[in-house]
């Protein structure tokens, strides 16, 4: 595998870059940058990866990441295979904030997109109304160059800081300053689980991954994210699980074997802890909001 981090997207002579990407998948690499970034995803779904926070994605998925905070959307593996006809398509806008100059932090008139941009250095996911006005201005942003487009990145910017619709992605994560060392190590761990996670794993397997031993492994991701290895691929394995449980096509023990569980009982056990509830009750629930917000 190619590492490519940290990744830089903006060139010296650019305010800020948007780009629209249609791919078979997304980057699956686990990498920084030092540029703030607004992610809008238009389709595509899988697993989202950043600083310590693991959730699924879908399309309508928005998130402002600042500088350096570690991040991968990945899409689930069938994206990856070779027969797959499968795509996604993401709206993607990169800037500096130093092209506010010192008025970001000195000027009145910005107390609010400073105070914005320094809560996105624990990442921002967007959502409500908030989401889709952004997303609207996003997509008309892709036809703007020069000024144009600078006045479009600060009328998004100006309706991100007047909202409350956004919750931070991050819990207690502090950027390491070995950020280039750190990702490239971490990346490695990730690719690995989400590649087998349906499989048994092996600690001792992923630590020689990455040449540690089994016990500074341990301690190593725990202290990285905040959570033990073997709760990370549990909650891997229950994000996937949540997935198939709403599409409703498999019974729930084939979901639990499908998802690396080797009995039904410890399925039932582990998704609990994680999810507050049974994965019957769970499906039950989905099902009873999608019905009502059809018939509304």
């Amino acid at each position: 595998m190619t590492h490519v981090i940290p990744k830089s997207p903006i060139s010296k002579t650019k305010v800020y870059v948007v780009k629209e990407i249609n791919a078979p998948h997304f980057d699956p690499t686990f990498h920084s940058h030092p540029e703030f970034q607004l992610n809008c995803v238009l389709q595509g779904e899988g697993n989202r990866f950043i600083g310590n926070n693991l959730t699924s994605f879908k399309a309508g998925d928005m998130v402002l990441i600042g500088p350096h905070l570690p991040h991968v959307w990945r899409n689930d593996n069938e994206y990856f295979d070779k027969e797959s006809r499968l795509s996604t398509t993401v709206i993607v806008i990169y800037f500096h904030n130093h092209f506010f100059g010192d008025a970001l932090h000195l000027k009145d008139e910005m107390n609010q997109l400073d105070s914005l941009l320094k809560k996105s250095e624990r990442g921002l996911e967007i959502y409500g109304h908030t989401k889709k006005t952004v997303s609207r201005m996003m997509r008309k942003m892709l036809g703007l160059d020069g000024m144009d487009g600078v006045i479009q990145l600060i009328k998004i910017l100006n309706v991100l800081t007047k909202s409350s619709e956004y919750h931070f992605v991050t819990h207690n994560y502090q950027i390491s300053s070995n950020t280039e060392a750190e990702t490239t190590r971490m990346n490695k761990v990730y690719e690995y689980v989400m590649r087998h996670y349906k499989d048994t794993i092996s600690a001792v397997e992923v630590a020689s991954l990455v040449n540690m031993t089994r016990t500074s492994f341990s301690r190593y991701f725990k202290s990285r994210v905040n959570k033990s290895f073997s709760d990370f691929v549990k909650e891997i394995r229950i994000e996937s699980a949540c997935k198939l449980l709403k599409e409703g096509n498999m019974n729930i023990d084939q979901i639990g074997y499908e998802c690396g569980f080797q009995t039904l009982s410890n399925f039932n056990k582990q998704f609990k802890t994680v999810m507050g509830k049974q994965p019957n009750q769970y499906r039950n629930e989905f099902l009873k909001v999608t019905t009502d917000s059809y018939r509304y």
